[in-house]
C-alpha cells in the first residue's frame, strides 16, 4: 500500500529507532502493547544508542508510551534535555490481544490452526494487520502536517517501523522480515514534497563495539 505524501517545500527528517532488547524478547513472550522491560543488554543497547544520536540535530522526539520504549528514550533524551517530548499511544506495537504475555508458540500455533500467517491473523481483542496499516498511515500524515520541515525521532516498537517502512517503499507485507529492524536499530528518513527517500535503513552500527552488554 502506497502512502500519498504532504507536500512541502522543506525537508521534514524522521528518525526511527525501535526499544532496545527486552526480557521478554529473550524469553520469546509476545509483548505487543504490554509494558516490557530491557534487559541487561537491552539497556547497553539504550546506552549506545543514546551516545550514537547525541550529536544529532533533533527537534521534537515522539516516544511510545510503552515501558520499553520510554527506557530507551530516557538514554537519548538525556542528551537533548530541551527537547521537547511526547509520549503517544498511537506510536505503540501491533496489539495482540489474548496472546500478550504467552510464549509466541501459542500464538505461532493458533495461526497454523487458522491457517493464517503473521499478516492476515488477527488475534482475539488484538489488532489486525491492516488495522496497525491504518494507525500507521495515520499518525504519519499527522506527523508530516504538524512537525512539517522539522526533524522528528520516533522511539517506537519493530511492528510499528515496519510497517511504516513496508507503506513507503511501496512493498507487499510479504517482505515483513526484510524491514524488520534489530533492538535499537535507527532508520532514517527525508520527506520533500511528494518524495520520500530512506538515508539510513535499520542501522545497528552503534552496537559493533559491545555487543555483549
Amino acid at each position: 500500500m502506497q502512502i500519498k505524501k504532504t507536500a512541502t517545500s522543506r525537508v521534514t527528517r524522521i528518525i526511527l529507532v525501535r526499544h532496545g532488547e527486552t526480557i521478554e524478547n529473550k524469553k520469546k513472550i509476545v509483548q505487543g502493547q504490554i509494558h516490557g522491560q530491557l534487559s541487561r543488554l537491552g539497556k547497553t543497547q539504550a546506552k549506545l544508542v543514546g551516545k550514537r544520536l547525541q550529536k544529532t540535530k533533533i527537534d521534537i522526539i515522539y516516544v511510545s508510551d510503552l515501558g520499553r520504549a520510554r527506557d530507551t528514550a530516557k538514554e537519548i533524551i538525556q542528551h537533548h534535555k530541551n527537547v521537547p517530548v511526547q509520549y503517544d499511544a498511537r506510536i505503540r506495537e501491533r496489539s495482540f490481544g489474548i496472546f500478550e504475555g504467552k510464549n509466541r508458540d501459542i500464538i505461532i500455533a493458533a495461526r497454523k490452526k487458522a491457517e493464517k500467517n503473521y499478516e492476515t491473523f488477527t488475534p482475539k481483542n488484538g489488532e489486525s494487520f491492516a488495522q496497525l496499516n491504518k494507525r500507521v498511515k495515520s499518525f504519519y500524515h499527522w506527523l508530516l502536517t504538524h512537525e512539517q520541515g522539522k526533524t522528528v525521532l520516533l522511539v517506537s516498537h519493530g511492528g510499528f517501523i515496519t510497517a511504516l517502512l513496508l507503506q513507503l517503499t511501496n512493498s507487499p507485507n510479504s517482505e515483513f522480515k526484510t524491514y524488520h529492524p534489530k533492538n535499537t536499530a535507527i532508520t532514517i528518513i527525508e520527506v520533500n514534497g511528494k518524495k520520500s527517500r530512506i538515508h539510513t535503513l535499520n542501522c545497528t552500527k552503534h552496537l559493533r563495539s559491545k555487543a555483549k552488554g
